[in-house]
């Protein structure tokens, strides 16, 4: 029996693979460089974007691209198209009022070089937040827009995160 039999011998196989692919992963948020892809997400303008959920989702995806608050000149403009709409799925049989809601809100977007009327890209971002419906008008109204500012982050991240994962595969 030699000395690299069985178990040894995997184990040295692993290690040796594990060690000549390491090299060969790219992160998502790693950098491509001296800042590539910081930069590039820092260069997209954001259109405005209507309504108040809208407002969410515009001050959320400027802190996702450009959280620094350093001033890059625009390279690209994102386009974004959001819907959203309360659903009331369980209803309190006693007194006919919804005990929960979820607030489920829809995006599409487009990016585009500055200058050109072709997208680069475009996408689809969903998320659904629920709460719970109380007695109390303003416990409501809070509760409903704190969902909405939950869609606005979940939202905003898949955008990012859609935008960042194309840039670094074409650099």
């Amino acid at each position: 029996m030699s000395l690299f039999s069985g178990p040894i011998r995997r184990l040295a196989l692993i290690v040796g693979l594990a060690a000549a692919l390491g090299g060969c992963i790219q992160p998502l948020y790693g950098t491509l460089g001296p800042g590539v892809l910081e930069n590039e997400l820092q260069a997209i303008k954001i259109e405005p974007i209507p309504d108040r959920f809208g407002h969410y989702v515009e001050k959320e995806l400027a802190f996702a691209f450009n959280g620094t608050g350093a001033e890059v000149p625009a390279k690209y403009r994102l386009v974004v198209k959001l819907k959203q709409k309360v659903q009331a799925p369980v209803v309190d049989t006693v007194t006919s009022r919804a005990t929960a809601a979820t607030v489920v809100g829809d995006a599409s977007f487009e990016l585009y070089a500055l200058g050109k009327s072709e997208p680069i890209m475009h996408g689809v971002a969903f998320s659904v937040a629920g709460y719970d419906r109380f007695g109390q008008r303003i416990s409501n109204v809070r509760a409903a827009r704190d969902a909405e500012i939950r869609d606005a982050k979940a939202i905003a991240e898949q955008i990012r995160t859609q935008i960042a994962a194309r840039m670094a595969s074409r650099n």
